[in-house]
């Protein structure tokens, strides 16, 4: 998929490749109901990849359970994400978005149990386990 000029491609266009529920979160930064996405526990290993380009986004060795309803990770894949303030629903966070086609991913907190502090909150719409593919 990396072919693709990600930039000129139609809202049309994505939802065609996306889907109606992908679509929603990837193109328009919805936000899919907690505890119900695909990837929420963690059992597979291997690479998460963006379900709008296909870009490598986590590895699953840096998954766990946050117990927040959505799948979380302590880090991202070294340049696989943009970070973009969201002041939305009257709060601050940060956005985090995919850096080659800028779907929208999800948001980063600073309160992750592990050694990097992080708790990047991802929806499983946004993702696609590399297995799945």
């Amino acid at each position: 998929m990396s072919e693709h000029n990600w930039e000129d491609k139609s809202e049309q266009e994505w939802r065609e490749l996306l889907g109606d529920e992908a679509y929603y979160v990837l193109r328009e930064k919805g936000t899919e109901r907690p505890f119900s996405g695909k990837y929420l526990s963690c059992d597979k290993e291997g690479i998460y990849r963006c379900a709008g380009c296909g870009q490598k986004l986590f590895d699953a060795n840096h998954q766990f359970d946050a117990h927040c309803g959505w799948p979380s990770f302590d880090k991202a894949i070294q340049g696989s994400v943009d970070y973009v303030k969201d002041a939305s629903h009257g709060m601050i966070r940060t956005e985090i978005l995919c850096s080659r086609c800028g779907g929208h991913l999800g948001h980063v907190f600073d309160d992750g149990p592990t050694e990097t502090g992080q708790r990047y909150c991802v929806n499983s719409l946004a993702m696609r386990h590399e297995d799945d593919e």
